[in-house]
């Protein structure tokens, strides 16, 4: 199975890199050209642009870093859309709002191409061990075909309908995720202020219902402050910011989910946008701090 892949970020080079070991052909760009190189010597062809990507496979698989790469790949000069037309099938696996993913679709299947969304959950780590979890939408028919892909890629697939609703998933999914570590971060802080031990709060934590692989991955490297970036700060920030759009479309009171996403604000001004999202924890250890 042939598949082009556009996008060789953190999460892009570890689920294109897993593609081309489990025997897929994959045709690769990158805006930066340099990130391709690695792709090349494990046996990847590079495109000079998406459209060639796109002209080259049926499959093309996107993976933009926010709402604004991932319609500048579509919609620009050499573009997706340039090559998009009968026969043609794009899967945008972005985190975007269901806006960005409504109006490639509609200018994708116009041209007589087809759509999905399938936004993942999970890091640097699950995508290197083809451990995502995959939220997909749109053509049903594309997404029987893709499966192949997504079962290199990830551990499970979902299906969930129209185009949209594997955005807002993963919107209320990191909306949640961006919470609970402010709430953790909070913890810590106020656990060694308390004059307790940190690392026996991380020792409870694990062996009660709170448990779980976000606290005992992150905590450790956290007392260290210790932040190698497997999902950048800025992004979880820019999803925390699309979860509470979307919470005012549907009239849902969301103060935990604000509040989490003022201390990601912060710690963005502090310069720590690209550092892991975790790095939230500098900015409620010293709120006093100005950038």
């Amino acid at each position: 199975m042939e598949v082009g892949f556009i996008g060789l970020g953190i999460m892009g080079k570890a689920m294109s890199l897993n593609l081309l070991r489990h025997g897929f052909k994959v045709t690769v760009w990158n805006r930066t050209l340099s990130k391709c190189d690695e792709l090349l010597e494990h046996g990847a062809s590079v495109g000079s642009t998406p459209a060639e990507v796109v002209k080259k496979c049926k499959y093309t698989i996107g993976m933009l870093s926010d709402p604004s790469a991932a319609l500048t790949v579509v919609f620009d000069k050499d573009g997706v859309l340039e090559q998009i037309g009968e026969g043609k099938c794009y899967i945008d696996m972005s985190t975007v709002d269901a806006d960005t993913s409504s109006k490639i679709s509609e200018e994708i299947t116009k041209k007589g191409g087809y759509f999905l969304e399938a936004p993942v959950s999970g890091s640097k780590k699950p995508a290197e061990d083809g451990q995502l979890v995959i939220l997909a939408a749109g053509e049903k028919t594309l997404y029987d075909e893709i499966i192949p892909a997504f079962d290199v890629m990830g551990k499970k697939s979902f299906f969930l309908g129209q185009v949209g609703n594997g955005a807002k998933m993963k919107l209320v999914v990191n909306m949640i995720m961006g919470s609970m570590l402010n709430a953790f971060s909070e913890g810590l802080v106020l656990a060694d202020k308390s004059g307790l031990s940190q690392q026996t709060l991380l020792d409870v934590l694990d062996l009660g219902a709170m448990a779980n692989p976000m606290f005992k991955m992150k905590g450790p490297t956290m007392l260290k402050n210790s932040y190698p970036p497997a999902f950048p700060l800025k992004h979880q920030q820019k999803d925390m910011r699309l979860a509470l759009a979307l919470g005012d479309e549907n009239a849902v009171s969301m103060p935990v989910a604000a509040a989490a996403n003022e201390a990601f604000k912060k710690a963005r001004s502090l310069g720590l946008g690209d550092n892991d999202f975790s790095a939230v924890y500098e900015a409620i250890k010293f709120p006093e701090t100005s950038p």
